[in-house]
């Protein structure tokens, strides 16, 4: 039984043992505020180690990509490689995204996105959607995911639609959480686009 198929078989338990099916109000937490690292929390090691060993994980590559809002000219999107599965029930995703990011303000303002699952073939559509300051859209080939609107590229081998849903800080980077609106993959048995070691695969 795969992840899913486990994470569902519990969700059958839960429900089956009484476990309340409208969950009580949980009053969030506090926010840390955020401020300087001191001296004394840096890590015991330089930013191009941590790059080096953690780029042995080979990780699939997505675009995100979100309508335009109010106000702005066109649509927004990148290419994100910190992307995951969250939850089934109810379903979320996640991906992460640097704060210093000029396209995730736009993203912000739209509330809503989709992720699209690259292919093997997509690496210039990839490195396309990588750089800052052109229009990433020019010549690439896309229709609107069916809830959002969001960009849905051509070529992709899944596309995920999602409002967000909340969004986290951590560090350096954003950690954005999306509840899945609607959703749906290609077919066929295309391989994806995987990056390991700071290279496509």
């Amino acid at each position: 039984m795969g992840h899913a198929g486990m994470a569902a078989a519990a969700v059958r338990y839960l429900r089956s043992a009484g476990a309340p099916t409208v969950a009580e109000p949980v009053e969030a937490l506090p926010r840390p505020g955020l401020r300087a690292v001191g001296d004394d929390e840096r890590a015991p090691f330089d930013q191009s180690e941590f790059r080096r060993v953690l780029g042995n994980f080979a990780t699939g590559v997505t675009v995100i990509t979100a309508p335009a809002a109010d106000g702005e000219g066109g649509p927004a999107g990148f290419a994100c490689q910190s992307f995951s599965a969250l939850s089934l029930d109810p379903p979320l995703i996640a991906f992460m995204v640097g704060r210093t990011s000029t396209t995730w303000p736009r993203i912000a303002r739209a509330g809503v996105f989709c992720v699209n699952v690259l292919g093997a073939h997509q690496g210039e559509l990839c490195r396309g959607f990588a750089v800052s300051g052109a229009d990433k859209f020019a010549g690439v080939g896309y229709d609107a995911a069916p809830v959002s609107g969001s960009p849905r590229l051509t070529g992709a081998l899944a596309w995920v639609d999602c409002t967000i849903h909340a969004v986290h800080t951590g560090g350096d980077h954003l950690v954005v959480v999306g509840r899945v609106t609607a959703l749906g993959a290609a077919g066929g048995d295309r391989p994806p686009l995987l990056f390991h070691r700071g290279r496509f695969l």
